[in-house]
């Protein structure tokens, strides 16, 4: 239910931002959208891979060339959202799903912010808080760059195995512990693991630079920006780019899914559990205004062609 015009702006955005993404390969789509008296429902693709935080917890760390593979589509995807003027805004190992060949796909684009050109800026702050950039802790204006921080953190998570900001325990204070991470983010350099090769540890810093303006990715030209990214030594005749954004290249990792329903490679904690509804509130129903989201039913026809029903 919602209340306030901010949470419908972002209902809205994320609907919008699912429908676009449907028409990327490494983008979790929207198969339709519904809705009760009560509740907004989002019907999107199911990703049966699992997601790598998932994956990471078993594995620790992923080879070299495991991480280059990851990373380069995801380069892809965001570079797609960037071009349509959209900012993501929550990269994580949570958000990545493996789908059923292995292929990356990103999902929950609840943070994203949509109409934003190469040169212009917004200020919300907001992120997961071991992936927020610099620049948002700083309270500085921000585009694109924020996406390619995360991604540098993202990657450092999959070749380290762990966070590059291992922050010490302080007990049970979570305030503390991430206004500590949030210092660490602002001024500590970001050391990397001598077990890394050099092509690794200098993509690291070139995306995790403090200094938005001389971050990896962070042109005006998004195209240049991109092939920045190609370019650079991690990635250069290393990967056919054409090829892997036509899905042509096989993935370093094949889930063995057995089924479009299998559920082996999600936590059993999730997948047993019963959903459940809270109850409905007839005094709350009646004040809503149902007409802010007329028009809100969708349905995807390429999706559809898949399923004979929702």
């Amino acid at each position: 239910m919602f209340n306030e015009d901010e949470e419908s702006d972002w209902v809205q955005t994320e609907k919008s931002v699912f429908e676009t993404a449907s028409n990327h390969p490494f983008l979790v789509g929207l198969h339709s959208c519904f809705q009760t008296p009560s509740r907004l429902f989002f019907v999107i693709e199911f990703i049966p891979g699992g997601d790598l935080m998932y994956h990471m917890q078993r594995q620790r760390k992923l080879p070299e060339d495991h991480a280059r593979f990851y990373s380069a589509e995801i380069i892809l995807a965001l570079h797609f959202l960037h071009t349509r003027g959209i900012i993501y805004r929550d990269l994580k190992l949570d958000n990545v799903l493996i789908d059923a060949d292995g292929h990356i796909k990103l999902t929950d684009y609840g943070m994203c912010k949509e109409n934003i050109g190469p040169t212009d800026t917004t200020q919300t702050f907001c992120g997961t808080p071991n992936y927020i950039a610099p620049e948002i802790l700083r309270g500085e204006a921000y585009g694109f760059s924020v996406d390619w921080w995360a991604l540098g953190v993202l990657l450092y998570e999959m070749l380290a195995g762990r966070s590059p900001f291992n922050i010490p325990a302080e007990g049970d204070n979570d305030q503390n512990s991430e206004d500590i991470l949030f210092q660490y983010i602002l001024e500590k350099p970001i050391r990397i693991p001598r077990t890394l090769s050099v092509r690794a540890a200098g993509i690291l810093k070139a995306f995790m630079n403090k200094e938005p303006s001389e971050r990896l990715g962070c042109k005006e030209d998004l195209d240049e920006a991109l092939e920045d990214m190609k370019n650079n030594t991690f990635f250069k005749n290393a990967i056919d780019w054409d090829l892997l954004e036509g899905r042509q290249i096989a993935p370093p990792y094949n889930p063995n899914v057995e089924s479009d329903r299998d559920l082996q490679h999600f936590d059993q904690q999730f997948t047993q559990e019963p959903p459940q509804l809270t109850p409905d509130e007839p005094s709350v129903l009646g004040t809503i205004d149902q007409t802010q989201f007329e028009g809100f039913e969708y349905v995807n026809p390429l999706m559809m062609s898949k399923e004979d029903t929702v």
